[in-house]
């Protein structure tokens, strides 16, 4: 629970940090497009408008009035511009403001530019604009903006591998801090456990006083309802109380577990013969299947506990004449069983998610006529698979309701295959 409290921080954290980041880096990266795009658009309006000045050096009385930084722009700029006269013929091409003319490209630029039927836009490495005079002559201007958009280029690259070592940073530094972060809250889980530990030692003793009391009385009074009444309750507090020690116990950083290999057609040939019987009994029928040869990494009776819980809750639950299906098999690192029962009552998604909660019931009166058990049996059993480093979960399909348990498996053994038993 601990580890998973931490992780679920940690994802939290770094979620919220990677999407700060990245919305910082695209604010940046989106104004200095605009900045640069507003700036070349500007520089080519002002060359269109002057174009008839000639050469950069022909400028200089157009320049009076701009600013510094205006005039060093328009100086390190490289253009050139091709005009057509009214029939579309190419009657001039201005090539003096580039520093490595090439007319086979200007030209092929420029019809493009004409052909695309636009006014301005971007063309390889070049802004243009086309502009038609009176006499119906067109002039395409062509702006080098090859060194504007390198930089352009050049920031988001910078920015954007800025931002992954900031969120590679950051997981570091919320990784080492997490624990230090969920700390009081860790502490605040541990004092709920050793209250229940506490107070489940304290109510033993009364308990079982209670309970010995009652036996005295029911051998001297073997058929007074009351002394059974009392001796049925006081059994049932007695398995809580065990419950919550047993559950808040497996929720510790450091549960007590003997892990071994277990072979898992033994396991579950030897846990599920009670419960067939049961099932049996009740008019319904439950069939395993394991693969051969399937092995298990875990606690024998952590594991069997588990296997039970879920055995016993699809023979509760399962519908009249209903079949019960236990499968396992591996699923490369892990082995995943799965056990389904046809339900009377189809249960939506956020009541399966909500099985694993402690004293949850799908009956929301809790009434004990229609429903048996105290509802934290599914919660020691995601506990369990949770200590095992495994994942459980429940979902309908059609009109059953599937437990996926995925456990941490042994060797993969050659030439596996499946085989069903039934005792």
């Amino acid at each position: 629970m601990i580890k998973k409290l931490q992780h679920r921080f940690i994802r939290i954290a770094l979620l919220s940090l990677s999407v700060a980041m990245m919305m910082v880096v695209l604010l940046v990266n989106t104004f200095n497009w605009f900045s640069v795009r507003n700036e070349l658009q500007e520089t080519l309006a002002f060359l269109q408008e002057n174009s008839t000045a000639g050469d950069r050096n022909s400028m200089n009385g157009h320049m009076i009035g701009k600013n510094k930084h205006a005039r060093n722009l328009i100086s390190e700029s490289n253009w050139f511009s091709v005009s057509y006269d009214q029939n579309g013929v190419r009657r001039n091409m201005n090539l003096i403001n580039m520093t490595d003319p090439d007319e086979s490209m200007a030209a092929d630029l420029s019809e493009q530019a004409v052909k695309s039927g636009k006014k301005s836009g971007f063309l390889q490495e070049f802004l243009y604009g086309i502009r038609e005079n009176s006499h119906g002559e067109t002039t395409v201007l062509f702006l080098n903006c090859e060194t504007k958009l390198a930089s352009v280029r050049t920031l988001a690259v910078i920015s954007c591998l800025a931002c992954i070592g900031g969120i590679l940073t950051a997981l570091a530094l919320v990784t080492l801090a997490s624990r230090r972060a969920i700390e009081p809250m860790i502490q605040n889980m541990e004092k709920q456990k050793q209250f229940i530990t506490n107070a489940s030692h304290e109510l033993k003793t009364p308990l079982t006083v209670i309970a010995t009391n009652m036996d005295l009385l029911h051998m001297e009074q073997p058929d007074n309802p009351w002394v059974k009444s009392t001796q049925k309750q006081t059994a049932q507090m007695r398995h809580l109380v065990e419950e919550l020690v047993y559950l808040s116990r497996m929720e510790e950083e450091n549960a007590p577990l003997t892990m071994e290999s277990l072979s898992l057609m033994a396991l579950l040939r030897e846990t599920a013969e009670p419960f067939q019987v049961m099932a049996e009994y009740q008019g319904k029928n439950m069939s395993v299947t394991c693969s051969e040869g399937l092995t298990l990494w875990g606690d024998r009776a952590s594991i069997q506990r588990l296997l039970s819980t879920l055995f016993d809750n699809a023979v509760k639950y399962a519908k009249d004449n209903g079949n019960i299906r236990v499968d396992a098999l591996g699923e490369g690192k892990n082995v995943l069983i799965t056990v389904s029962n046809e339900v009377a009552q189809i249960l939506t998604e956020e009541q399966c998610r909500q099985l694993f909660d402690r004293f949850y019931r799908t009956d929301a009166s809790r009434n004990k006529e229609k429903q048996s058990g105290f509802g934290i049996g599914l919660s020691i059993a995601a506990a369990i698979v949770e200590k095992h480093g495994g994942a459980l979960s429940a979902a309908m399909e059609k009109r059953e309701l599937v437990f996926s348990c995925r456990l941490p498996r042994g060797g993969i053994p050659p030439g596996a295959k499946s085989i069903g038993f039934r005792e």
